[in-house]
């Protein structure tokens, strides 16, 4: 059986900030920032009335979650950088960066597409 990712129950604002850029799948990620260093996480949105799916910044009760995970600090100095010269940093989709830090996965959705 498998057990899916559910909000704590003290969730808490989120971390993390909206970063609007012009990149190519999304106009809107969470930007985790540690000096000039950077990294956007991006999450998969679907709209159940119009039927159309974006990407766009992480629910903020997840990215408080992600944010103060034990292994956040060791997998932002791994995948973290400066910005590129286009003033993009690294893009992570959040189910990459849930298995990465190996929280239990979110229920996944019919609709979801990978990144």
């Amino acid at each position: 059986m498998k057990y899916y990712y559910k909000p704590s129950d003290n969730a808490q604002v989120g971390a993390g900030e909206i970063y609007i850029c012009d990149h190519p799948l999304f106009n809107k990620g969470t930007l985790f920032r540690s000096g000039s260093k950077g990294l956007i996480i991006v999450q998969e949105h679907y709209n159940k009335k119009t039927k159309a799916r974006w990407w766009g910044p992480v629910v903020p009760w997840l990215s408080y979650d992600i944010y103060t995970n034990p292994n956040f600090a060791s997998f932002f100095e791994k995948t973290a950088s400066e910005c590129d010269k286009n003033g993009l940093f690294p893009v992570v989709s959040v189910r990459k960066v849930m298995w990465a830090l190996r929280m239990k996965p979110l229920r996944k959705e019919i609709w979801e597409n990978g990144f």
